[in-house]
């Protein structure tokens, strides 16, 4: 069977028998992908854990094995794409980037390429682990924001005083509050028009949120989403997200 070179970033991770694990990685080339690594754990036992390499939000260079017609591939080969300094050992970093996981693992519903989402939750990652307190608090906003962009949905517009309120379901700026509940206003949506309009990482420092601000504009990046993927599920990680970043 072909082997090929790729990148990807682990977004779950599963006991498998006695010895092995199921781990689900979105790859730059075949995008999420589910693959069996036997033994990991029974190697652990003996040389140390290199469990610490499937867990969600490691960045990897892999060789595979891929086959379209099958749900459960083969790693061949893996190690560090990209080694952390912060995220894995910093508990705030480390829940950032397990939201960032999945949010991803919730979104991807088919094995499709896609490059541009790869590189943003790519680089996503990296900036988390370089980033400062405050862009460790916005990162999640910005990404749920960009991610839904990727996927073909961006919020279109900004804020004015014509144009006050975020409607999540139109996902557009608009005049007037919509006839449901899916919408922002005021500060709110103010704030997340500045967000969705920054132009480097290191912007989202400069934006101070009051802990109100905060916990809505999570929400809505879950909702903006949830809205327009079927099936997308609850993200476990949001509640613990909102409290610690408060």
């Amino acid at each position: 069977m072909i082997t090929h070179k790729t990148k990807g970033i682990v977004l779950r991770t599963v006991k498998y028998g006695e010895t092995s694990i199921i781990t689900t990685i979105y790859t730059e080339l075949f995008g999420i992908q589910s693959y069996i690594v036997k033994g990991i754990r029974q190697q652990a036992r003996k040389t140390g854990s290199k469990g610490i390499y499937f867990q969600p939000a490691a960045i990897l260079d892999m060789v595979v094995y891929h086959n379209t017609f099958k749900n459960l591939n083969f790693i061949k080969e893996y190690q560090w794409g990209y080694l952390y300094n912060e995220v894995l050992f910093d508990v705030i970093k480390n829940l950032v980037a397990l939201f960032v996981a999945e949010m991803l693992l919730h979104s991807l519903k088919q094995p499709e390429a896609n490059p541009e989402l790869f590189y943003l939750a790519e680089d996503t990652l990296k900036q988390l682990d370089k980033g400062d307190q405050g862009l460790t608090a916005n990162l999640p906003i910005y990404f749920s924001m960009q991610l839904a962009g990727e996927l073909g949905f961006r919020i279109q517009g900004q804020y004015s005083n014509e144009t006050a309120v975020c409607d999540l379901y139109e996902g557009a700026f608009v005049a007037d509050k919509p006839n449901h509940s899916y919408y922002l206003e005021g500060n709110h949506a103010l704030q997340l028009s500045r967000i969705l309009h920054i132009n480097f990482y290191s912007d989202l420092g400069t934006i101070q949120l009051t802990k109100d601000i905060r916990r809505s504009l999570l929400t809505a990046g879950q909702q903006y989403i949830a809205l327009h993927i079927n099936d997308f599920g609850e993200i476990k990680s949001l509640p613990i997200l909102q409290q610690v970043l408060s």
